[in-house]
């Protein structure tokens, strides 16, 4: 489902991800100080670019937040990006929000704010992706025959503070790792959940609708 996403900073990251995300049909602003950054984007695009500081909140009005999905911060600043990210979370309402640091040490304080972030040294436009659009069927990976997927999935916030081992139904799906502060870690079944989380799952192609009603507010419903 196409959703508008708006896109703060227009460097490599920024301006791959706003080409990669408008060819797919998605809404796209981008947000940036200099005018020239915009030069990045190539004459097809076709959004919205804005030229302004992305923590102003008239400038991120102008960009369409009120109506936005999700957004990204990807300046390079590290305050910049989280006061961004804070803004649109707290302010706009924006449930969907991912900001670029480049202190790792700083991730699991961000991270207990509610902002998913992700250290430069692992930051790739695909893993601002598996934030932005959790609900896309995109693999990490897949077995020969195509019906073993290992799928990403953000730590729905109801489930922050619940132990993850709720989350598996044996031969069906299992949890392999979490993701948290932007460290990767295997002992996911003991650890108990907190937002920021990103949940790396093994499951059967049948059955990612159980995947997706294991995560929902509503799965006690599906079970």
């Amino acid at each position: 489902m196409a959703v508008h996403i708006v896109v703060v900073g227009c460097g490599r990251v920024g301006s791959g991800l706003a080409r990669e995300l408008e060819a797919e049909g998605h809404s796209i602003s981008v947000v940036d100080r200099q005018k020239r950054s915009f030069r990045r984007l190539g004459p097809d695009f076709s959004g919205i670019a804005v030229e302004g500081s992305g923590f102003d909140r008239d400038v991120l009005a102008t960009a369409g937040i009120e109506r936005a999905g999700a957004v990204a911060a990807v300046t390079s600043g590290d305050n910049s990006n989280i006061l961004c990210a804070r803004i649109a979370r707290e302010h706009f309402g924006v449930e969907r929000v991912v900001a670029r640091i480049y202190d790792p040490r700083r991730a699991e304080v961000y991270q207990r704010l509610g902002i998913a972030t992700v250290a430069t040294v692992t930051w790739t436009i695909e893993q601002v992706r598996r934030w932005l659009l959790p609900d896309e069927l995109r693999t990490s990976w897949t077995d020969a025959t195509g019906q073993l997927l290992l799928l990403d999935r953000p730590l729905p916030e109801h489930l922050a503070g619940k132990r993850l081992s709720e989350i598996e139904v044996p031969g069906k799906l299992s949890l392999i790792g979490v993701t948290r502060g932007g460290q990767p870690r295997l002992d996911a079944v003991t650890m108990v959940g907190q937002d920021g989380d990103m949940l790396h799952v093994a499951v059967l192609k049948s059955e990612v609708e159980l995947l997706d009603a294991q995560l929902s507010s509503t799965s006690e419903a599906h079970r």
